[in-house]
């Protein structure tokens, strides 16, 4: 009997032969299983268990019930996920309007280019003791500055309402170089014909923006919008270098929830909130990026 091969069968399996033999993968996979799969099932093992470090027993899903159960560990949840979207929100806006003024026809734009890069290059706990002692509420530069023109400075990080704003806005302030940095790239990428065809269409600035920029841009939008968000949900050296999480818990976010649980000794619990904060940046950063991609397929 002669056999019948699918038309279509035959270049799908085509392109999923590898161009490799098996052992070329064998290295890469070692490192992968040593340094990320062990390191990964380790912690969710110990997540499951009361751990003191030299022994541990299997208690179940007991920590993860005791980190919902308390008020300050929600708290810290529900932080990081204000944290994630407010500061990915602000450096994807920021980054494209500064990138749009860096690739115009502006004197020093090199320099300026460089300015806006700077902050990216420092320490992110020197930024943080730095904005610590300007936003101080009585002998801070900011509310110095304010008293000045006869206004009343807030306790920037003193005052429950405000200091996790306030050290989102540092956040922002430390990591939109890198949004405008990823954005010029994706400008300068445009093709010139696209502003020239909208010029002769008559179309203006915003236009141009609008229908030419805007669209040929996304890689680098969803490039920024991804990388920011992750960022954002697994925070800790500004928090901590800023406010500790105070006041109370009121700019607690996970990662220094977790840090104070192993500073307790509650290992275990600990652990727990790591697969937590695993399991929170994969339910939300996923399900963006796949519908970025989507859209951008579309377009």
């Amino acid at each position: 009997m002669t056999e019948i091969h699918s038309p279509s069968a035959e270049p799908t399996a085509r392109r999923r032969r590898s161009p490799y033999p098996f052992w070329f993968y064998l290295p890469a996979a070692a490192i992968y299983g040593v340094l990320f799969l062990f390191p990964a099932l380790s912690s969710i093992w110990f997540s499951l268990t009361r751990w003191t470090l030299f022994e541990s027993s299997f208690i179940g899903l007991d920590n993860f019930r005791a980190f919902f159960q308390e008020p300050f560990l929600v708290q810290g949840l529900v932080n990081t996920v204000i944290f994630g979207f407010l500061t990915s929100g602000l450096k994807t806006v920021l980054g494209l309007l500064l990138a749009v003024l860096l690739t115009s026809r502006i004197a020093a734009r090199d320099f300026l280019r460089s300015l806006a890069f700077f902050p990216v290059l420092v320490s992110t706990i020197g930024v943080g003791i730095a904005f610590t002692a300007m936003m101080h509420p009585t002998h801070g530069v900011i509310n110095e500055g304010l008293a000045l023109l006869g206004v009343k400075g807030p306790g920037w990080l003193t005052d429950p309402r405000l200091a996790l704003l306030s050290v989102a806005v540092v956040d922002v302030w430390k990591g939109v170089g890198l949004a405008t940095v990823i954005f010029i790239a994706g400008i300068v990428s445009i093709p010139k014909d696209y502003y020239e065809a909208a010029r002769i269409d008559g179309a203006r600035s915003l236009a141009q923006f609008t229908y030419v920029t805007l669209p040929l841009v996304r890689p680098a939008t969803v490039t920024v919008v991804t990388l920011s968000f992750i960022g954002g949900l697994r925070t800790f050296d500004l928090v901590w270098a800023m406010t500790k999480g105070g006041p109370g818990f009121a700019s607690d976010v996970v990662a220094s929830v977790i840090y104070k649980q192993y500073q307790a000794g509650f290992y275990g619990l600990s652990t727990a909130g790591n697969v937590i904060l695993f399991a929170l940046i994969a339910v939300l950063v996923l399900p963006l990026y796949a519908f970025l991609n989507r859209e951008e397929d579309r377009s």
